[in-house]
């Protein structure tokens, strides 16, 4: 079954955000510090990175098979116009399907029964590959849900001092986490754990 992942750029107090949705060209600034271009899914966007940062991008872009988002990161974005530099389906957890939406023809799907629903129907569009939760609110949901495999943090040696967290307020607090796979970079250090409650439940 494929492993559901959440995955962040992170600043050092935790934020994933600042205050009134700023702070994003620093938690970024990685995407755009190297001589190494990776193409994304769409042609629009690209990242110039460093090689550490390369590898783990190409990674990334190889392993999701589909992505889990949530209303609220679909409208600050737009929904990508109808094209996530993913390139995969995404599935939006929202009380309402929008009425104006521009791009019927996008491989995006409106999921109003619940996070569990839009993860399940990732996973079996997935296949073997990953499937991605937006970190934040649905990040949350998931671990309280234990949904969650992983989690994996672009930490970057920045301060934002409030914002929007990671995962926010747990339902049930400790989540226990293995041992970080670490792979350091210029201007940011990209760490994977395992979420091993979610490991321990499944095996249950």
């Amino acid at each position: 079954m494929a492993s559901v992942v959440t995955s962040a750029s992170m600043s050092l107090d935790g934020y994933i955000a600042g205050l009134a949705e700023s702070g994003f060209e620093l938690l970024f600034a990685w995407h755009r510090n190297g001589d190494v271009e990776v193409p994304s899914a769409d042609p629009r966007w690209s990242f110039q990175v460093t090689p550490a940062s390369a590898e783990h991008i190409r990674g990334q872009l190889a392993e999701f098979g589909a992505l889990v988002v949530g209303r609220r990161l679909f409208d600050l974005t737009g929904g990508w116009d109808g094209s996530h530099p993913f390139g995969v389906p995404i599935f939006v957890v929202t009380h309402k399907a929008p009425d104006d939406w521009a791009h019927p023809d996008a491989p995006l799907t409106f999921v109003t029964d619940g996070l569990a629903s839009a993860v399940r129907q990732a996973r079996a569009v997935a296949g073997e590959r990953a499937v991605g939760v937006a970190a934040g609110e649905m990040a949350r949901q998931a671990l309280d849900a234990g949904l969650l495999d992983e989690i994996r943090v672009d930490l970057v040696p920045v301060l934002l001092g409030g914002g929007t967290r990671l995962v926010g307020d747990l339902a049930d607090p400790p989540v226990r986490l293995g041992t970080p796979v670490v792979r350091e970079s210029e201007g940011v250090t990209h760490l994977r754990y395992r979420v091993v409650q979610a490991a321990e439940d499944a095996s249950a």
